[in-house]
């Protein structure tokens, strides 16, 4: 099943971090996210451009209910034309299924809007 088709599931302070395998073949299906470090966690982000300011904080609040439909939450930053989402798990201080599962599902939104 596609990961824009999955949902999160319950991430409890012991899941295991994913692979570098798993990570490396569920990256195919999200192409334009990059992983990065940040502050010594594994994340995955993605920088979304828009016509004016409107346009971007329309789609920071769709990938808002995002979030709150599937109990996984982004940090988010909206700028004039541009919106950057950066998924991780916090729990567990790196990258889960889950998050490349709300990746796809961002990506989702913005093929929607295009």
């Amino acid at each position: 099943m596609a990961l824009q088709q999955q949902h999160c599931e319950a991430c409890r302070a012991d899941a295991p971090r994913i692979s570098d395998e798993e990570a490396g073949k569920l990256r195919g299906e999200i192409p334009d996210w990059k992983q990065v470090e940040e502050d010594g966690e594994e994340k995955l982000q993605r920088q979304f451009k828009f016509k004016d300011f409107a346009q971007a904080l329309a789609f920071t609040n769709q990938v808002g209910d995002l979030a709150e439909e599937e109990g996984h939450h982004p940090a988010l930053l909206t700028e004039y034309g541009k919106v950057t989402v950066t998924w991780w798990t916090h729990k567990i201080g790196g990258l889960h299924r889950n998050d490349f599962i709300c990746a796809a599902k961002t990506d989702a939104l913005f093929d929607e809007r295009t």
